[in-house]
């Protein structure tokens, strides 16, 4: 039997809850982008409120690694099960509250604040998410199909992006401004809690893993996984912290900073813009599926590098791309940028998960794919921002270069840090 269909449920499960993961922090993009600056934040100018805005997007990826140092000790302890279903529901949780919050003008400060809280809570579930998810195909997976087992929870991005950019447009187009920023934005958030139930009633049909199964036999687990991880693999905890950023950077810049970038200084619509992402995020999907299939030919990490030589051609391509004034060029570079980030993010399952052994890979793989997340997710849109606020936004293509630099020399590394 095809392997792919023999493990049918494990990769169900691992891309289930990677769409989750993405639908919701898209659905916090493309709100941080369009209306959080103004419904959260007290009346100034548009650009304060934006960067405020992007300012609370930035604590997740600060929480993330909190979470998957959390996440890690238990995914390494008690098992990956267990431990992706609390992260799901945390996750989902924080979500799901995010609809129900007031606005500054009712509430005052105690808004952002909320907004802050249940940012920090969506992000502190994901620090546990991806790395289990990951970990949960590679250690189903035959050998010789790693990496195409480990992009089932790559697939989950342009899914739940796809789902999150998809709702945002049909309510774009059948509300008014007036009601959209009223409740209309809501909706996406409530909407969230199918996706959770799905991804819960997947999970807890679940079995271990082969592979934590055999080192539980083995030994027993170390008391504190992260001690160990730090203690013995440093290196390649720094090596896979440099090697995800490239991925994380390309795609907040072309969804949630190029949204937020088009709508509000380069004057196309939010549906126009919002249609643009939706096909570009196709090219994101074959990206994903074609690097996987190449990395289990030729190595993930080989792979990863022509991703990450490209990511820095791109970072040239992108500014002009995204102010030359045409719906078609942006189309073209929002598409070149998410096929890239295919192949700096489509094999990361397999590298991240060959990089630690099994009694610490959770804790490893989490705490690397995160912490790179800060650099990548969080302080590039966040720069971006910054820069076309200042009027250098055609150079802003150079943070992309910046990050595949940065991803180029941590995977290289890599295989002298183990």
């Amino acid at each position: 039997m095809n392997p792919i269909r023999q493990n049918a449920r494990v990769l169900t499960a691992a891309l289930t809850g990677t769409a989750v993961e993405f639908y919701d922090f898209y659905v916090f993009a493309t709100a941080t982008a369009l209306v959080f600056g103004a419904l959260f934040f007290p009346a100034s100018s548009p650009e304060a409120q934006g960067v405020q805005a992007f300012m609370v997007f930035g604590i997740a990826f600060l929480a993330r690694p909190i979470g998957a140092v959390a996440f890690g000790h238990f995914g390494d302890r008690v098992g990956r099960k267990a431990t992706l279903v609390a992260s799901l529901l945390l996750m989902g949780g924080s979500t799901l509250l995010v609809a129900f919050l007031p606005g500054y003008a009712s509430a005052g400060f105690v808004a952002p604040l909320l907004l802050c809280l249940l940012r920090f809570g969506q992000g502190f579930g994901l620090g546990g998410e991806w790395g289990g998810a990951a970990l949960l195909a590679v250690e189903n997976a035959p050998k010789g199909w790693e990496s195409r087992f480990g992009a089932a929870p790559q697939l989950g991005a342009p899914v739940g992006f796809l789902a999150a950019n998809g709702l945002f447009l049909v309510l774009g187009m059948n509300l008014s401004d007036a009601d959209f920023l009223s409740w209309g934005w809501r909706v996406p958030f409530l909407a969230s809690i199918v996706l959770v139930a799905i991804g819960l009633w997947v999970r807890l049909n679940l079995s271990e893993t082969p592979a934590f199964r055999e080192a539980l036999a083995h030994r027993p687990p170390p008391a504190v996984p992260l001690g160990t991880l730090l203690r013995h693999h440093w290196g390649a905890v720094l090596a896979g912290s440099a090697g995800v950023v490239a991925c994380f950077a390309l795609f907040y810049l072309s969804t949630a900073f190029a949204l937020d970038l088009g709508t509000r200084q380069l004057g196309y619509g939010r549906e126009q813009f919002l249609l643009l992402q939706l096909g570009a995020n196709f090219f994101l999907a074959l990206g994903i599926v074609l690097a996987a299939t190449l990395a289990d030919r030729f190595g993930a990490a080989r792979v990863l590098l022509v991703g990450a030589l490209c990511t820095i051609v791109v970072g040239l391509l992108f500014g002009p791309g995204l102010q030359s004034g045409s719906a078609q060029a942006v189309f073209a570079t929002l598409s070149l940028a998410l096929f890239t980030m295919g192949f700096v993010y489509g094999p990361l399952g397999g590298w991240l998960a060959g990089l630690y052994p099994v009694e610490v890979r959770y804790s490893g793989v989490s705490v690397a794919f995160n912490a790179g997340g800060i650099l990548g997710g969080a302080v590039t849109p966040l720069l971006a921002k910054q820069m076309t606020n200042i009027g250098m936004g055609g150079s802003i293509g150079l943070l992309l270069s910046a990050a595949g630099i940065l991803t180029f020399v941590g995977v290289s590394l890599a295989r002298s840090a183990r």
